[in-house]
């Protein structure tokens, strides 16, 4: 009986190791190259959290090797996925809030983005977050712009009749109503569209300008500059239940590397755009400015369409539309 007893109580522990080591791996899911900033983000919180030795490790799969880009916000928020560098409006369709994250001429600049992200506008879109079981662990906004394969974009004439790829739906609204045709598609496609012709033009981060080769395609860059039209949300999000079962120690070796991880995204976001010109340029791309007079023409344009179907198709939209634009 002693023996049956021990050899039980030996099974149940093995069990119950098992049990722990599974619960301590986190799998964290995104759509980039190992390259780009939004997985050096990851890894610094993968890398804190392991100096940490707190029994909890994170195991990062980079370019969509889990999930499709667009398809990461469902697992996660039903606890099949732990963690990941998401741009928030790509789950816009299942809460519309989520598409004012990607608005052309809400964001001014980098630390006006970082006010944002500290702002009651940020507290309402983690309430509805918290409702999907899903949680920011890091901010971080990245500025954008645009790509032509034969012409310039600076200007919404500039796209008129062009083949476009905008990133979210309020982006997919001003150049409709700019009189181009819309192609929507994650930004890790732009590049095989640019090259079998599906694409004349295209708008995404400069980040993912760079890291997916797309001056390889295209004959004209206009990044973000002195007047960015382009600021997307792009967080690294937790599964909020996953969170909440960890360990103390655990939590605070988490929050601390997303605190290292916060700070090193807004600085890199900033180097960003000039950095991609650089790559841009010194690949014979042609670079464009945008001047202030086109800006404002861009912004006009967005009210028409881009804010005002925000607000018509969005419960409380005019609220949080004008959250938003309060933040100085």
């Amino acid at each position: 009986m002693n023996i049956k007893l021990t050899t039980a109580a030996a099974a149940a522990a093995l069990l119950g190791s098992a049990f722990t080591a599974n619960a301590t791996e986190l799998r964290l899911s995104h759509q980039w190259s190992t390259s780009d900033v939004r997985h050096k983000v990851a890894e610094i919180v993968a890398n804190e959290v392991a100096a940490a030795d707190v029994d909890l490790e994170i195991k990062i799969f980079p370019s969509k090797s889990l999930f499709k880009p667009r398809e990461q916000y469902k697992p996660l928020s039903r606890g099949q996925l732990d963690m990941t560098v998401f741009p928030l409006s790509y789950a816009g369709g299942q809460q519309p809030a989520y598409n004012l994250t990607l608005m052309p001429g809400l964001v001014k600049n980098h630390d006006h983005a970082a006010r944002l992200n500290e702002s009651p506008f940020m507290g309402k879109i983690e309430e509805i977050m918290a409702g999907d079981d899903v949680m920011v662990l890091v901010h971080g906004y990245l500025a954008g712009g645009f790509v032509g394969k034969d012409k310039c974009i600076t200007a919404p004439e500039d796209v008129k009749g062009q083949q476009t790829r905008a990133a979210g739906k309020a982006f997919e609204q001003m150049l409709a109503g700019a009189g181009a045709s819309i192609a929507s598609m994650a930004s890790s496609e732009i590049y095989n569209a640019m090259q079998t012709g599906v694409l004349t033009a295209a708008n995404t981060s400069s980040s993912s300008f760079v890291s997916y080769r797309i001056y390889e395609q295209v004959k004209c860059y206009t990044p973000a500059s002195d007047f960015a039209l382009w600021f997307m949300y792009q967080p690294l999000l937790m599964n909020k239940s996953t969170y909440e079962g960890l360990t103390d120690a655990q939590k605070a070796a988490l929050e601390a590397g997303a605190a290292k991880a916060e700070a090193f995204y807004l600085e890199e976001a900033k180097k960003q755009d000039a950095a991609s010109a650089d790559v841009f340029a010194e690949n014979g791309v042609e670079i464009a400015q945008m001047s202030q007079e086109e800006f404002d023409a861009w912004r006009a344009l967005a009210q028409e369409t881009s804010y005002k179907a925000f607000i018509e198709q969005t419960p409380g939209g005019q609220e949080l539309l004008d959250m938003a634009l309060s933040v100085d």
